[in-house]
C-alpha cells in the first residue's frame, strides 16, 4: 500500500536549493548521510492531466494558504518571484530557486481531498504448512463440554 510520495527537484546548485528549502521554506528534514537532506512535506495530492507532447513529464507545485503573504515573505528574503497570476483554480506564483530552477507555489481555490492516513504495515501472511506443523505439535485443548462429560 502507498504510504507517501517522494518528489525530486533537479538542481544546478543542490546545496543552495537545500538551504532554501530548509531556511526560507522552513521544511523539516533529515540527513540521510553525507549532507543529503530529505524534506518533509505537508499532506499532498496528485492529479492526472491530459497530455500529448508532455506525456511522461511531471511537475511539482507547493500550496499555501495566502499567496500574497507568501510572496511578501519570499521578497523579504531576497527570493525572486514572478507576478501572481489568477488562473481560476488558484493564484500562482513562481519563485526562482538559488540553483536557477522555478518552483510553482499556489493558493488553491479548487476542492481538496481529505489527507490519506498511512495504513499500518501488514504482518506477513503465515504459510499454511508452517501453521499445520505448529498445530500438530501442540496437544489439542479439550472443550469445557468434553471435560464435563469425562467427569460424569
Amino acid at each position: 500500500m502507498i504510504i507517501g510520495a517522494h518528489a525530486i527537484v533537479f538542481s544546478r546548485d543542490p546545496e543552495a536549493d537545500r538551504a532554501f528549502m530548509r531556511e526560507a521554506l522552513g521544511l523539516p528534514h533529515v540527513d540521510v548521510g553525507g549532507g543529503w537532506l530529505i524534506f518533509g512535506l505537508p499532506p499532498s495530492e496528485v492529479a492526472v492531466h491530459d497530455a500529448d507532447e508532455e506525456a511522461g513529464k511531471h511537475e511539482l507545485y507547493l500550496m499555501c494558504a495566502n499567496v500574497e503573504a507568501f510572496v511578501q515573505d519570499m521578497q523579504a528574503r531576497g527570493v525572486p518571484c514572478s507576478d501572481v497570476r489568477d488562473l481560476g483554480w488558484g493564484s500562482l506564483v513562481e519563485v526562482t530557486l538559488p540553483g536557477g530552477g522555478k518552483l510553482g507555489v499556489y493558493q488553491p481555490r479548487h476542492a481538496r481531498p481529505e489527507p490519506r492516513r498511512a495504513a499500518p504495515p501488514r504482518a506477513p501472511k503465515k504459510k499454511k504448512a508452517a501453521a499445520k506443523k505448529k498445530s500438530a505439535a501442540k496437544p489439542a485443548k479439550k472443550s469445557k463440554k468434553a471435560a464435563k462429560k469425562k467427569k460424569r
